[in-house]
């Protein structure tokens, strides 16, 4: 008699665009059950038939709010549906000086990048440590190595997260359990499009494909990596950021503008 595979499930944040979505097909094709989460319920469906192949659950939330938290974290902490793999995608980035942001936005922008990624991965981690398995992948980006982007608060946000997955990573590796933070570059999605964002100065060679941004991560992740960072052109800059001079990077990134916009990478 054939052994019954266990079903793997997945949930993902931000799964209708971009990265998020590129993250939804990849996991659907490998077998998993999906539960993605965004906003747009609308958008959510969609998805969802589009990947119907495989079991989807839709979750609408929006993850800057206690509310939308709250409901993702009651899914992942339901013992009776375990989730074997959380990817925290949904993000935003600010098209303004700090000087000229307001209190909302910037605490917005705190709230999703931040805050949902440290309230979901609380959610998680204890259920997968006690089960002995599990995967959390945090998506930040390369601007998180250093002061990038001038006057904006986006890069900090991201370095809090590769800090945090890292440091978690190393507390429960022991346990069976890997968190991983994934920090992509210029990377093609509709976001820069949907926020008016003209980005036709950023030459080619910069852009990266989401799907092979998520198919490098999640080799990455089953490797027992703590950081990804997809692409060798990013790894070269990686290396140059962390070891340049300061002064150096400064000037290399001066010219270098915020942006604003709910971005579901």
């Amino acid at each position: 008699m054939a052994a019954v595979t266990e079903r793997r499930t997945a949930l993902i944040t931000g799964a209708t665009a971009g990265i998020g979505a590129a993250f939804a097909r990849e996991l659907a094709a490998e077998g998993y059950d999906l539960v993605i989460v965004a906003r747009d319920e609308e958008r959510l469906k969609g998805m969802a038939q589009e990947l119907s192949a495989v079991d989807v659950a839709v979750l609408p939330a929006d993850l800057s709010t206690a509310a939308g938290c709250d409901a993702v974290a009651a899914r992942l902490t339901d013992a009776e549906r375990p989730v074997d793999l959380l990817i925290n995608n949904a993000g935003m980035s600010l098209n303004r000086s700090f000087l000229r942001s307001t209190v909302e936005l910037e605490e917005m922008l705190l709230r999703l990048n931040v805050h949902s990624v440290m309230r979901l991965t609380l959610a998680a981690l204890p259920v997968m440590a006690a089960r002995g398995q599990g995967d959390i992948v945090n998506v930040s980006s390369v601007s998180g190595f250093a002061a990038l982007m001038p006057g904006s608060t986006y890069p900090a946000s991201k370095a809090w997260v590769t800090n945090f997955s890292e440091s978690q990573a190393q507390l429960v590796r022991r346990m069976g359990v890997r968190v991983m933070a994934l920090c992509p570059g210029y990377t093609r999605t509709e976001f820069h499009q949907r926020a008016g964002i003209d980005m036709s100065k950023t030459p080619e060679w910069l852009w990266m494909d989401a799907r092979d941004v998520v198919r490098a991560g999640l080799r990455d992740l089953r490797k027992g990596k703590m950081v990804s960072v997809p692409g060798w052109k990013y790894k070269l800059t990686t290396f140059a950021v962390r070891h340049a001079p300061r002064g150096l990077v400064h000037r290399v990134s001066r010219d270098t503008r915020g942006r604003i916009g709910r971005e579901e990478h």
